[in-house]
């Protein structure tokens, strides 16, 4: 599994590709990697109305991440399933440490 592919370092900032299933039972951060799509999978409990999915995205970003929830932000993607997470104030290393973590359990 190169999950890898999902994530990147630019500008002091991690940007981390999601595919985001909205509206189910259990939060799951991460769930999965999708290898074809090279995104990282997120369940998330919240519906897909009037933001509400997205600053909960946020929140469990920050959460997994150790960092305010101010240091997290969707790049791109706002209205769509498939989106690009920036994370401030994190390491590319630290961030791949998290999520190989994560996604053995």
């Amino acid at each position: 599994m190169s999950f890898t592919d999902a994530f990147r370092e630019k500008d002091g900032a991690v940007f981390i590709d999601l595919e985001v299933t909205p509206g189910s039972k259990v939060i799951q951060v991460p769930s999965g990697y999708n290898e074809w799509r090279k995104r990282i999978e997120v369940k998330i409990t919240q519906a897909a109305q009037k933001g509400k999915a997205n600053e909960q995205i946020i929140e469990e970003m920050a959460a997994l991440f150790n960092v305010s929830s101010s240091r997290v932000s969707i790049d791109n993607g706002m209205t769509s399933s498939k989106k690009t997470v920036r994370v401030d104030g994190v390491s590319l290393e630290v961030v791949q440490g998290i999520l190989e973590a994560k996604l053995k359990e």
